[in-house]
């Protein structure tokens, strides 16, 4: 943590060496997160370029009230949904800084669903399942996208999901569930489908 503090204070004073560390230490986690928002490289890439555009300037305020990690990722997190404001027609696209929705995804109940949780592992694994999987994730309202996005793919605990996003841990918690069940009830089709074509 110290050699992180005395980093970001190189970089603070216009180091550039500092600066690259700094990048180069976050970008894939950024790049990945972006990605899975954006669904496309090019977004994905500009994302990037944003996140850390924004980050630099905003750095000589950054006080580590916080870990650097969870400021900067939040930074990521409203560039991510920024862009999905501007380029998508979508109305549930929001800031995380909105703490409540104003549209219906909070409402969400499953109409359609198979227990897929017992699929056997060689086809999770198929590479057919994880683009299923990337489309579905897609299709997530994008405040329920980010938040199961940085809990069950990036591995946050709920508390640095809540920390990065300026949530609560309980509506962290709700959303990543309205999350889980909105994927099951989109990959029921597709478990259906495979198990029709092995009966």
């Amino acid at each position: 943590m110290s050699s992180e503090l005395a980093l970001l204070e190189r970089a603070k004073q216009g180091d550039q060496t500092a600066l690259a560390e700094i990048v180069a230490a976050h970008q894939n986690r950024v790049y990945h997160v972006a990605l899975r928002m954006c669904g496309n490289v090019e977004d994905a890439e500009e994302t990037l370029q944003e996140t850390f555009l924004n980050a630099l300037k905003a750095l000589p305020r950054f006080e580590g009230r916080s870990q650097f990690a969870t400021w900067l990722y939040r930074i990521a997190s409203n560039a991510c949904l920024s862009r999905r404001r501007r380029g998508a027609s979508q109305p549930e696209t929001l800031s995380v800084d909105e703490a409540e929705e104003a549209g219906g995804e909070d409402n969400f109940t499953p109409q359609f669903f198979i227990d897929w949780s017992h699929a056997p592992e060689d086809e999770l694994l198929t590479a057919e399942l994880q683009a299923v999987m990337a489309e579905a994730i897609q299709q997530l309202p994008p405040t329920l996208r980010i938040v199961f996005i940085w809990r069950d793919l990036e591995g946050l605990s709920t508390e640095e999901t809540a920390e990065v996003l300026g949530l609560s841990e309980g509506t962290v918690k709700v959303r990543l569930h309205r999350a889980r069940l909105k994927l099951r009830e989109l990959l029921s089709g597709y478990f259906a489908s495979q198990r029709v074509k092995e009966a």
